[in-house]
Protein backbone atom coordinates (compact mmCIF):
# COMPACT_ATOMS: atom_id res chain seq x y z
CA UNK A 1 0.00 0.00 0.00
CA UNK A 2 1.31 3.69 -0.86
CA UNK A 3 2.60 5.80 1.57
CA UNK A 4 0.11 8.45 2.47
CA UNK A 5 1.14 11.62 1.23
CA UNK A 6 -0.36 15.32 1.11
CA UNK A 7 2.10 17.97 0.02
CA UNK A 8 1.66 21.49 2.18
CA UNK A 9 -1.23 23.68 1.09
CA UNK A 10 0.00 26.69 -0.60
CA UNK A 11 3.36 27.52 -2.14
CA UNK A 12 6.19 29.16 -0.10
CA UNK A 13 7.60 30.47 -2.55
CA UNK A 14 6.10 33.77 -2.81
CA UNK A 15 6.58 34.89 1.48
CA UNK A 16 4.98 38.32 2.74
CA UNK A 17 1.88 37.99 0.74
CA UNK A 18 1.51 41.57 1.01
CA UNK A 19 -0.04 44.06 -0.98
CA UNK A 20 2.06 44.93 -3.98
CA UNK A 21 3.76 48.50 -3.25
CA UNK A 22 3.47 49.56 -7.13
CA UNK A 23 1.27 48.04 -10.23
CA UNK A 24 4.69 48.43 -12.27
CA UNK A 25 6.96 46.71 -10.95
CA UNK A 26 11.05 46.87 -11.10
CA UNK A 27 13.04 44.30 -13.44
CA UNK A 28 16.70 43.60 -13.22
CA UNK A 29 17.61 45.23 -16.37
CA UNK A 30 21.30 43.76 -16.54
CA UNK A 31 20.03 39.90 -16.72
CA UNK A 32 18.34 40.53 -20.50
CA UNK A 33 19.75 39.75 -23.53
CA UNK A 34 18.90 41.81 -26.56
CA UNK A 35 18.88 44.70 -28.91
CA UNK A 36 17.33 48.48 -28.48
CA UNK A 37 14.69 48.71 -25.87
CA UNK A 38 13.80 45.48 -23.25
CA UNK A 39 10.21 46.65 -22.52
CA UNK A 40 6.72 47.75 -23.21
CA UNK A 41 3.72 48.90 -21.24
CA UNK A 42 0.62 46.97 -22.62
CA UNK A 43 -2.78 47.49 -21.10
CA UNK A 44 -5.13 43.98 -20.53
CA UNK A 45 -8.26 43.38 -22.52
CA UNK A 46 -9.36 40.10 -21.42
CA UNK A 47 -8.84 36.85 -22.80
CA UNK A 48 -10.30 35.00 -26.40
CA UNK A 49 -9.60 32.12 -28.64
CA UNK A 50 -7.56 31.93 -31.65
CA UNK A 51 -8.03 29.37 -33.87
CA UNK A 52 -5.00 28.82 -35.86
CA UNK A 53 -2.95 25.78 -37.68
CA UNK A 54 -0.28 24.15 -35.61
CA UNK A 55 2.65 24.59 -37.39
CA UNK A 56 5.20 23.30 -34.60
CA UNK A 57 8.22 21.01 -35.93
CA UNK A 58 7.41 16.99 -34.48
CA UNK A 59 3.93 18.38 -33.36
CA UNK A 60 1.50 15.36 -33.55
CA UNK A 61 -1.28 17.89 -34.03
CA UNK A 62 1.02 19.62 -37.15
CA UNK A 63 -1.15 21.21 -39.93
CA UNK A 64 -4.13 20.57 -37.90
CA UNK A 65 -6.88 22.90 -36.54
CA UNK A 66 -6.36 24.07 -33.00
CA UNK A 67 -7.99 26.36 -30.33
CA UNK A 68 -5.22 28.36 -28.56
CA UNK A 69 -6.53 30.52 -25.69
CA UNK A 70 -5.21 33.76 -25.98
CA UNK A 71 -4.47 37.35 -23.89
CA UNK A 72 -4.90 40.36 -25.67
CA UNK A 73 -3.39 43.45 -24.54
CA UNK A 74 -3.05 46.94 -26.10
CA UNK A 75 -0.16 48.95 -26.42
CA UNK A 76 -0.60 52.34 -27.06
CA UNK A 77 2.94 54.05 -28.37
CA UNK A 78 5.03 55.39 -25.66
CA UNK A 79 7.53 58.26 -25.80
CA UNK A 80 11.08 58.86 -23.99
CA UNK A 81 10.75 61.46 -20.95
CA UNK A 82 14.52 61.04 -19.66
CA UNK A 83 17.86 59.84 -19.78
CA UNK A 84 19.53 57.75 -17.07
CA UNK A 85 22.99 57.49 -16.89
CA UNK A 86 24.65 54.75 -14.65
CA UNK A 87 28.41 54.22 -12.75
CA UNK A 88 29.17 51.29 -11.29
CA UNK A 89 25.06 50.61 -10.48
CA UNK A 90 24.47 54.26 -9.17
CA UNK A 91 22.70 56.52 -11.12
CA UNK A 92 24.70 59.68 -11.68
CA UNK A 93 22.43 61.67 -13.62
CA UNK A 94 18.67 62.26 -15.18
CA UNK A 95 18.69 63.97 -18.01
CA UNK A 96 14.76 65.23 -18.98
CA UNK A 97 14.70 65.45 -22.96
CA UNK A 98 10.80 65.53 -23.46
CA UNK A 99 8.06 66.80 -21.68
CA UNK A 100 4.60 66.44 -23.36
CA UNK A 101 0.67 67.88 -22.44
CA UNK A 102 0.15 64.45 -21.05
CA UNK A 103 2.43 64.15 -18.43
CA UNK A 104 1.31 67.63 -16.28
CA UNK A 105 -1.11 65.11 -14.37
CA UNK A 106 2.01 62.87 -13.87
CA UNK A 107 4.83 65.30 -13.06
CA UNK A 108 5.48 68.90 -12.10
CA UNK A 109 6.18 71.17 -15.18
CA UNK A 110 9.74 71.21 -15.72
CA UNK A 111 11.59 74.30 -16.27
CA UNK A 112 14.07 73.25 -19.00
CA UNK A 113 14.30 70.35 -21.55
CA UNK A 114 17.93 69.47 -22.11
CA UNK A 115 19.63 67.81 -24.68
CA UNK A 116 21.54 64.09 -24.40
CA UNK A 117 25.08 65.40 -25.29
CA UNK A 118 25.02 67.97 -22.16
CA UNK A 119 26.25 65.12 -20.01
CA UNK A 120 29.85 64.83 -20.18
CA UNK A 121 30.81 62.78 -17.69
CA UNK A 122 32.05 58.90 -17.75
CA UNK A 123 29.08 56.12 -17.46
CA UNK A 124 28.77 52.52 -17.41
CA UNK A 125 25.33 52.05 -18.44
CA UNK A 126 22.17 54.72 -20.00
CA UNK A 127 18.81 53.96 -19.47
CA UNK A 128 15.14 55.38 -20.61
CA UNK A 129 12.12 56.83 -18.63
CA UNK A 130 8.93 56.23 -20.43
CA UNK A 131 5.57 56.89 -20.54
CA UNK A 132 2.94 55.69 -22.17
CA UNK A 133 0.02 57.60 -24.49
CA UNK A 134 -3.13 56.03 -22.66
CA UNK A 135 -5.13 58.50 -23.38
CA UNK A 136 -5.35 57.01 -26.60
CA UNK A 137 -6.81 54.21 -25.62
CA UNK A 138 -9.35 56.14 -23.72
CA UNK A 139 -9.12 54.46 -20.46
CA UNK A 140 -7.68 57.25 -18.38
CA UNK A 141 -5.55 60.00 -19.32
CA UNK A 142 -2.94 59.91 -16.51
CA UNK A 143 0.02 58.40 -18.52
CA UNK A 144 1.80 55.33 -16.61
CA UNK A 145 5.50 55.86 -17.05
CA UNK A 146 8.65 53.20 -15.91
CA UNK A 147 12.53 53.00 -16.25
CA UNK A 148 13.29 50.60 -19.17
CA UNK A 149 16.90 49.24 -19.74
CA UNK A 150 18.50 48.97 -23.24
CA UNK A 151 20.62 46.43 -24.80
CA UNK A 152 24.07 47.08 -26.65
CA UNK A 153 27.06 48.82 -26.28
CA UNK A 154 27.26 52.22 -25.00
CA UNK A 155 27.71 53.69 -28.25
CA UNK A 156 24.44 52.17 -29.52
CA UNK A 157 22.09 52.62 -26.78
CA UNK A 158 22.75 56.45 -27.11
CA UNK A 159 22.39 56.09 -31.14
CA UNK A 160 18.91 54.36 -30.29
CA UNK A 161 18.00 57.05 -27.78
CA UNK A 162 18.81 60.26 -30.56
CA UNK A 163 16.91 58.65 -32.73
CA UNK A 164 13.75 58.14 -30.82
CA UNK A 165 14.06 61.36 -28.76
CA UNK A 166 10.46 63.46 -29.30
CA UNK A 167 8.96 60.35 -31.68
CA UNK A 168 6.23 57.98 -30.84
CA UNK A 169 7.70 54.29 -29.79
CA UNK A 170 5.50 51.72 -31.46
CA UNK A 171 5.40 47.99 -29.88
CA UNK A 172 5.63 46.48 -33.43
CA UNK A 173 9.27 48.03 -34.08
CA UNK A 174 10.25 46.82 -30.05
CA UNK A 175 8.55 43.18 -29.74
CA UNK A 176 8.45 40.95 -33.07
CA UNK A 177 7.75 37.22 -33.01
CA UNK A 178 8.76 34.85 -30.73
CA UNK A 179 8.62 34.74 -26.18
CA UNK A 180 8.10 37.69 -23.75
CA UNK A 181 7.55 37.81 -19.70
CA UNK A 182 5.04 39.38 -18.86
CA UNK A 183 5.19 41.53 -15.29
CA UNK A 184 2.06 42.49 -13.28
CA UNK A 185 0.32 42.73 -10.34
CA UNK A 186 -2.55 39.95 -9.37
CA UNK A 187 -5.84 40.74 -9.24
CA UNK A 188 -7.15 41.69 -5.35
CA UNK A 189 -9.70 39.82 -2.93
CA UNK A 190 -8.56 41.44 0.17
CA UNK A 191 -8.50 39.67 3.25
CA UNK A 192 -9.14 36.16 3.00
CA UNK A 193 -9.16 33.40 5.57
CA UNK A 194 -6.66 30.52 5.06
CA UNK A 195 -8.92 28.24 3.32
CA UNK A 196 -9.14 30.81 0.06
CA UNK A 197 -5.84 32.09 0.79
CA UNK A 198 -3.60 28.93 0.97
CA UNK A 199 -5.99 25.87 0.23
CA UNK A 200 -6.05 23.59 3.15
CA UNK A 201 -9.39 21.64 3.73
CA UNK A 202 -12.09 21.85 5.86
CA UNK A 203 -12.36 19.74 8.89
CA UNK A 204 -15.13 17.77 9.95
CA UNK A 205 -18.94 19.53 10.16
CA UNK A 206 -18.62 19.11 14.27
CA UNK A 207 -15.68 20.70 14.90
CA UNK A 208 -15.49 22.72 17.82
CA UNK A 209 -13.02 25.64 16.95
CA UNK A 210 -14.34 26.21 13.53
CA UNK A 211 -14.06 24.36 10.03
CA UNK A 212 -12.16 27.06 8.35
CA UNK A 213 -9.07 27.02 10.17
CA UNK A 214 -6.10 24.98 10.54
CA UNK A 215 -6.45 22.07 13.24
CA UNK A 216 -3.12 23.15 14.73
CA UNK A 217 -1.29 26.58 14.72
CA UNK A 218 2.13 25.17 16.02
CA UNK A 219 3.61 22.50 18.13
CA UNK A 220 3.97 23.04 22.02
CA UNK A 221 7.53 23.38 21.99
CA UNK A 222 9.17 25.62 20.23
CA UNK A 223 6.45 27.42 21.27
CA UNK A 224 5.84 29.65 18.76
CA UNK A 225 3.54 30.01 15.30
CA UNK A 226 6.27 30.23 12.03
CA UNK A 227 5.25 31.72 9.19
CA UNK A 228 4.84 28.11 7.30
CA UNK A 229 1.68 28.19 9.09
CA UNK A 230 -1.03 28.81 6.93
CA UNK A 231 -3.19 32.16 8.22
CA UNK A 232 -5.82 34.44 7.42
CA UNK A 233 -4.82 37.53 5.46
CA UNK A 234 -3.94 39.39 2.29
CA UNK A 235 -4.98 37.37 -1.03
CA UNK A 236 -3.90 38.92 -4.26
CA UNK A 237 -2.87 41.90 -5.43
CA UNK A 238 0.47 40.54 -5.65
CA UNK A 239 3.36 40.89 -8.00
CA UNK A 240 3.69 38.22 -10.13
CA UNK A 241 5.63 37.32 -13.32
CA UNK A 242 4.66 34.92 -16.72
CA UNK A 243 7.52 33.30 -17.74
CA UNK A 244 7.68 32.76 -21.82
CA UNK A 245 4.38 33.78 -23.05
CA UNK A 246 4.19 33.24 -26.78
CA UNK A 247 3.21 36.09 -29.03
CA UNK A 248 0.77 35.12 -31.56
CA UNK A 249 -0.17 38.07 -33.48
CA UNK A 250 1.03 42.17 -33.59
CA UNK A 251 -1.17 44.29 -35.30
CA UNK A 252 -4.07 47.36 -35.19
CA UNK A 253 -7.11 47.12 -33.46
CA UNK A 254 -9.85 47.93 -36.07
CA UNK A 255 -9.18 45.02 -37.49
CA UNK A 256 -9.86 43.27 -34.27
CA UNK A 257 -12.55 45.29 -32.98
CA UNK A 258 -16.12 44.05 -32.19
CA UNK A 259 -18.83 46.28 -32.81
CA UNK A 260 -20.03 46.29 -29.68
CA UNK A 261 -16.23 46.05 -27.77
CA UNK A 262 -14.62 43.93 -25.53
CA UNK A 263 -16.36 43.15 -22.48
CA UNK A 264 -16.01 45.61 -19.72
CA UNK A 265 -13.07 47.15 -21.88
CA UNK A 266 -14.27 48.74 -24.76
CA UNK A 267 -13.02 49.13 -28.09
CA UNK A 268 -8.97 48.55 -28.84
CA UNK A 269 -8.19 52.36 -30.47
CA UNK A 270 -4.15 51.39 -30.99
CA UNK A 271 -1.78 48.45 -31.47
CA UNK A 272 -2.72 45.22 -29.89
CA UNK A 273 -1.05 42.03 -29.13
CA UNK A 274 -2.08 38.59 -28.88
CA UNK A 275 -0.30 36.07 -26.00
CA UNK A 276 -0.99 32.62 -25.75
CA UNK A 277 -1.65 31.55 -22.68
CA UNK A 278 -3.08 34.00 -19.42
CA UNK A 279 -1.45 36.67 -17.91
CA UNK A 280 -1.59 37.77 -14.44
CA UNK A 281 -4.39 40.64 -13.42
CA UNK A 282 -8.01 41.70 -14.03
CA UNK A 283 -9.15 43.72 -17.34
CA UNK A 284 -7.31 46.97 -17.91
CA UNK A 285 -4.19 46.35 -15.86
CA UNK A 286 -0.90 48.04 -16.97
CA UNK A 287 1.33 45.15 -17.43
CA UNK A 288 4.76 45.36 -18.21
CA UNK A 289 5.90 43.19 -21.00
CA UNK A 290 9.62 42.23 -21.07
CA UNK A 291 12.66 40.11 -23.37
CA UNK A 292 12.42 36.76 -22.27
CA UNK A 293 14.77 36.43 -19.40
CA UNK A 294 15.29 32.24 -19.62
CA UNK A 295 13.78 30.81 -23.16
CA UNK A 296 12.23 27.40 -23.13
CA UNK A 297 13.12 25.13 -25.67
CA UNK A 298 10.02 23.39 -25.89
CA UNK A 299 7.92 27.04 -25.97
CA UNK A 300 10.86 28.49 -28.62
CA UNK A 301 9.46 25.90 -31.17
CA UNK A 302 5.45 26.25 -31.06
CA UNK A 303 4.29 28.15 -34.20
CA UNK A 304 0.79 28.90 -34.78
CA UNK A 305 -0.56 30.05 -38.44
CA UNK A 306 -3.26 32.27 -37.41
CA UNK A 307 -6.84 31.92 -39.05
CA UNK A 308 -9.29 33.44 -36.88
CA UNK A 309 -9.84 35.01 -33.52
CA UNK A 310 -12.99 34.79 -31.93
Amino acid sequence: MPKKHKPRSGSLQFWPRKRARKILPSVNWGALNGEGLLGFIGYKVGMTSVYAKDMTEDSMMKTKRVVVPGTILECPEMKIFSVRFYKDNKAIKDLIVGFDDELKRKVKKIKEVKKIDDFKGDFDDVRVIVYSNVKKTGLKKKPDMIEIGLGGSKEEKLNWIKERIGKGIQVEDILKEGLVDVRGVTKGFGFQGPVKRFGISLKANKSEKGRRRPGSLAPWNPSRVTFRTAMAGQTGFHTRITYNNLILKIGKGDELNKEEGFHKYGKIKTSYLILRGSVPGPRKRVLLLTKALRESKKQVKKKFEILKVR
